[in-house]
């Protein structure tokens, strides 16, 4: 298959077909309030140069990689990865602020062409248009796309488990590391989902009718319940890697 990767901000026409594109993402995955900041209606203007979208041969959507640049502050990579470079992105870009520090947020690949290799393919595209940029490291809050298998294992035992050939275990990280990517540290509340217990029925399709952990398939780790508070929490820990370009 023919694929096209281009910016968002040199095809504006791609926006609504963007988000019309099939993918597997849990629902609840979607209901990040911070994730606002950055997809929202202006995300053309305002990220179309960190955002690639492929297209393939009949000029569908096939696959996004998103990126957001920031003001870095002092001191280590924050423990709410996600949610935090997303604030400090949107916070960055409000003010008129120097950007002098990039993350990776997500890349999707169409439902047709997953196992495709696309995903390789679109951290490839993603590190060179962050280095086109003027960038020299892609840092990213990497969510493992075997982890939701094993929810009751701790981030800090998981990320670093390797094979024998010492690569890691987890298949999506081992593409960033075989990439170059350097596995730095878990981040351990990346992104951090409430919602009232209606809501996660309406997500989930499950009952939420007990309160402690219940385990949520798609999720890295179990979901915090309070049927008394009317509420359950999800906090995804990620894990940040660092891509030298």
């Amino acid at each position: 298959m023919t694929i096209r990767i281009t910016t968002l901000a040199e095809r504006p026409d791609l926006v609504e077909p963007l988000w019309q594109m099939t993918h597997s993402w849990p629902e609840f995955m979607l209901n990040d309030p911070v994730a606002g900041l950055y997809f929202n209606s202006d995300i053309a203007t305002d990220f179309g140069e960190y955002l690639l979208v492929a297209v393939d041969e009949e000029g569908a959507v096939a696959a996004r990689a998103c990126s957001i640049p920031f003001e870095r502050p002092e001191g280590d990579l924050p423990d709410d990865g996600w949610d935090a470079v997303v604030r400090w992105g949107a916070a960055t870009r409000r003010r008129g602020g120097r950007a002098d520090a990039i993350s990776a947020l997500d890349i999707t690949i169409r439902d047709d062409l997953r196992g495709s290799g696309m995903s390789g393919r679109m951290l490839t595209a993603m590190r060179e248009n962050a280095a086109r940029l003027g960038f020299s490291e892609l840092l990213a809050p990497v969510r493992p796309n075997q982890k939701h298998l094993e929810p009751r294992v701790p981030m800090a035992e998981y990320a670093f488990r390797t094979r024998d050939d010492g690569l890691p275990y987890d298949a999506w990280l081992r593409v960033h590391v075989r990439a170059g990517a350097k596995i730095l540290k878990v981040a351990p509340r990346s992104m951090v989902v409430p919602g009232t217990l209606a809501e996660w029925r309406r997500w989930t399709g499950l009952p939420f009718d007990v309160s402690g952990r219940v385990e949520v398939p798609g999720a890295l780790v179990a979901v915090h319940v309070d049927v008394d508070q009317d509420h359950a929490v999800y906090v995804e820990p990620n894990v940040w890697v660092s891509h030298p370009l």
